[in-house]
């Protein structure tokens, strides 16, 4: 069997077990265990080795299982990086590759930043802001030590000379200041939301950093504590929770609040001032 048909089949299957995008996932896991990328595929002669079917119909099961397709293949790109992802935390998503892009923006102009991640999880975010403003200082908090394992193995693999720190706390518990910026993409999914949500969240996302309820506004409050005059707080929230947590933000007594919409044109991160 060639790439291609091979493609086309898993496809199918896909399709038939209900999952989303069966064609890309189809290709990723092909591409995986031939060793090359996606559109190499499409110029690919050789047959797939029994060897390579063995190993693509076990990825084919546990994608067929709806398990999420960075846990199936090991890692997954976010901006500038390649992070290991597991079951031990979220999955990084294009929504939260916003959010550190308006990190960045508040860093603007500041040689060596002081920013504190609370719920640090893969390490996406804290490594990402490290990794793209070589001055900046990044703790990173998460209250699951598996989380902090797993950022831990990513800071490993990462180029951000030291620069990184992970800490197990809940919050802001025992934290100082203090911080240029403080970064969260807390949980947000409401318990009735979270029944309705896709398997690949569902059984196999940590619950604990998908589910939560005020969870933003306990961070905006917190946070008034460690930053500095000046400093900025910049949160990821969920669909249409952008005007009650600007409003929460601005009642706190930041300034500058605003809001900015993911690449699906959702209002996802709110952002404000420490006076």
């Amino acid at each position: 069997m060639r790439a291609l048909e091979a493609v086309r089949e898993v496809a199918r299957g896909f399709a038939a077990a209900g999952v989303p995008s069966p064609r890309v996932d189809a290709e990723y896991l092909v591409a995986e265990v031939l060793g090359m990328t996606r559109t190499g595929l499409y110029a690919a002669e050789r047959p797939l080795g029994e060897e390579q079917l063995r190993r693509l119909r076990s990825l084919v099961d546990r994608r067929r299982r709806r398990e999420p397709l960075a846990y199936v293949l090991g890692e997954w790109g976010f901006r500038r990086l390649v992070l290991r992802v597991d079951r031990r935390a979220l999955v990084p998503r294009p929504e939260t590759e916003v959010v550190v892009e308006r990190c960045l923006v508040a860093l603007r102009g500041l040689e060596e930043p002081r920013v504190l991640d609370i719920g640090v999880g893969s390490g996406a975010i804290a490594l990402a802001i490290a990794d793209e403003h070589p001055g900046a200082a990044v703790l990173g908090i998460d209250s699951s030590e598996h989380a902090l394992a797993l950022a831990g193995d990513n800071l490993a693999r990462a180029d951000v000379d030291g620069r990184v720190e992970l800490r197990r706390g809940h919050l802001l518990q025992g934290v100082r200041g203090p911080f240029d910026l403080v970064v969260s993409n807390p949980p947000y999914v409401s318990p009735e939301e979270y029944e309705g949500l896709q398997p690949e969240i569902r059984l196999w996302e940590p619950r604990e950093a998908v589910v939560g309820v005020g969870v933003g506004e306990v961070v905006a409050r917190g946070a008034l504590a460690v930053l500095r005059p000046g400093g900025r707080l910049v949160l990821e929230c969920g669909e249409g929770q952008a005007p009650s947590l600007s409003a929460e933000l601005r009642e706190l007594g930041y300034e500058d609040v605003c809001v900015t919409r993911d690449l699906a044109g959702r209002d996802r991160v709110v952002e404000g001032r420490r006076p």
